[in-house]
C-alpha cells in the first residue's frame, strides 16, 4: 500500500492518482474515474474532484493508496545511552504507528518511559532519576528529535545519580522544565491507568497534574512553587517542635501557600470542566449509550476560604507536624448514571471510565494545542476486551502512536494499520 502524504486538508481524487504515478495526466485520470475503475473506501466513485481526507483508501488497477495527513508535530527518533537495561539504542520512529513487541521484562516499557521523560522531565511510572540509570553506571543520556511545523528540534537529557538532571533544547541548556512547554505533547496509557478510578485520591491528583503540566505553563510554575512552599512549611512544622520560637514565621509560608494554591484550584476546576464536556460522548459510545458519565472536581478547600481554613487548622498542623489543608489533598469524583463508581462501581465500569478518561485526554490536547499528541500505549490492549480494543484502535488512526505488546494478534484481528515494527529482546531492538 502506497502512502499519499496530505499537506493540506484534502486532495482531489484525480490529483491523488497523478501523485502516485498511476496515471500519466489529468485526462487519463478523468477517463479511468468516469469508467468506474477507481474505488474510494471500497466503493466506486466517478467524481474526479472527490475530496480525499486523512484515512481514505483509494483502489485502482490492483493497487491501493492511503491518504495520510502530515502531522505538524511528531517524534522522529530516539537515542539512549545507559538508560535502564539499554547500553545503547538508536531508533527512527514512523509518524504513524510504531509497534514494540517481545516477551515481558525485555525493555519495551523502558523506551516509552524515555520518550515521556524527555518530553515532560517526569517518568510516567513515577521513577526517580537514579533508578533509570543503567546498573553500575553513574549517568544516562537521552536524545529525542521532534519535528514540529516542519522544523526539527533536539532534546537532550542527562540523568545523574547525585545531581539534578541536565536538559538542553537544540544545544541550549534550560533551567526550568517549563521551557520544554509546547515542543511535544504526550499521552501515556498503561495498565495501571485502568485502576485510576478505584485507586486513592493521590492517583487522581497525579492524573490532573501530569496533563495540566503539559497543557498550561502557568500551572506547571504554580504547582512547582506550591510544592516547594508546602515542603518548607512541613519542615518548619517539625522544627517548631524543637524551636517553638519559629511559630511566628508560619505566616510567611501560609501567605505563599494560599497564593499558589488558589491558582492551582482554579486551573484544576477549569480542566475538569473541559474534560467533563469531552468525556460524555466518548463514554456514551463506549457503553452503547447505556451510561452517562460526570466528572466532579472535589477541592479540599475552596479558593475564597483557603486562607481562613489554613489558619483554623494551624493548631492541628502543629500537633501532627504536617499541612492538613490545601490542593495537595484534592480529588475528583466519577459518576455514571448518578452513582459514584469510585466506591460502588463494578470493575468493568471503573475500567471503562478509565479508558474514557485517557481517550478524553487525547481530544483535550487536540483542542488546546490545535495538534495531535503522541500516544504511548504500554501493553494496554491485553487488558481490554475486544470491543474496547476495537474502539481504542479505531480512534487513534491519525495519531503518532508507540505501542508495546507481547504479540501482534490483537492488532491483526482488528485490521489495525501498522507502519513500523520493532522486536525487543534483552535491551536490544531488531528492526
Amino acid at each position: 500500500m502506497e502512502i499519499i502524504k496530505l499537506r493540506d486538508e484534502y486532495i482531489k481524487l484525480g490529483q491523488a492518482l497523478k501523485a502516485a504515478n498511476l496515471v500519466e495526466d489529468g485526462v487519463e485520470a478523468k477517463l479511468v474515474i468516469q469508467d468506474g475503475l477507481v474505488k474510494v473506501n471500497n466503493e466506486v466513485d466517478i467524481r474526479r474532484g472527490r475530496k480525499l481526507y486523512d484515512g481514505d483508501v483509494v483502489s485502482f488497477d490492483g493497487q491501493e493508496l492511503r491518504i495520510r495527513k502530515i502531522k505538524s508535530m511528531y517524534i522522529e527518533s530516539l537515542e539512549l545511552k545507559n538508560f535502564r537495561n539499554y547500553e545503547e539504542l538508536s531508533i527512527v520512529l514512523d509518524p504513524g504507528t510504531n509497534i514494540l513487541y517481545g516477551d515481558n521484562a525485555q525493555g519495551k516499557t523502558n523506551v516509552l518511559e524515555a520518550v515521556y521523560l524527555c518530553g515532560t522531565t517526569k517518568s510516567h511510572r513515577g521513577s526517580k532519576d537514579k533508578e533509570m540509570i543503567r546498573f553500575e553506571q553513574d549517568e544516562s543520556h537521552i536524545r529525542m528529535m521532534v519535528k514540529k511545523d516542519g522544523v526539527s528540534h533536539k532534546i537532550d537529557m542527562h540523568l545523574k545519580k547525585n545531581k539534578a538532571k541536565g536538559i538542553a533544547i537544540d544545544g541550549i541548556p534550560i533551567r526550568k522544565a517549563a521551557e520544554l512547554f509546547g515542543i511535544v505533547n504526550l499521552v501515556a496509557f498503561s495498565p495501571e491507568d485502568l485502576n485510576i478510578i478505584k485507586n486513592g485520591p493521590s492517583e487522581r491528583r497525579r492524573f490532573m497534574d501530569l496533563e495540566l503540566c503539559q497543557l498550561n505553563k502557568v500551572y506547571l510554575q504554580e504547582l512547582t512553587s506550591y510544592n516547594k512552599v508546602l515542603n518548607q512549611r512541613n519542615k518548619l512544622l517539625k522544627d517548631i517542635g524543637f524551636q517553638p520560637g519559629l511559630t511566628e514565621t508560619l505566616d510567611v509560608w501560609d501567605m505563599q501557600l494560599v497564593s499558589y494554591g488558589k491558582k492551582i484550584i482554579s486551573l484544576r476546576r477549569q480542566f475538569m470542566e473541559e474534560l467533563g464536556e469531552i468525556i460524555r460522548q466518548i463514554h456514551s459510545n463506549l457503553t452503547g449509550k447505556k451510561e452517562e458519565i460526570r466528572l466532579l472536581y472535589e477541592p479540599d478547600v475552596e479558593e475564597k476560604v483557603f486562607e481562613e481554613k489554613l489558619q483554623s487548622a494551624r493548631e492541628k498542623d502543629l500537633r501532627f507536624r504536617v499541612t492538613s489543608v490545601g490542593p495537595h489533598r484534592d480529588d475528583f469524583c466519577v459518576q455514571t448514571n448518578g452513582i459514584d463508581i469510585r466506591k460502588y462501581g463494578s470493575q468493568g465500569q471503573q475500567r471503562t471510565a478509565a479508558l474514557s478518561l485517557k481517550m478524553s485526554e487525547i481530544y483535550l490536547v487536540e483542542k488546546v494545542t490545535k495538534d495531535h499528541p503522541v500516544l504511548l500505549l504500554d501493553d494496554v490492549l491485553s487488558e481490554l476486551d475486544s470491543s474496547r480494543q476495537n474502539y481504542l484502535l479505531q480512534s487513534i488512526h491519525n495519531i503518532q502512536t508507540v505501542i508495546t505488546c507481547t504479540g501482534l494478534d490483537e492488532l491483526i484481528e482488528n485490521n489495525f494499520s501498522i507502519d513500523r515494527v520493532f522486536r525487543v529482546t534483552e535491551g536490544k531492538i531488531d528492526f
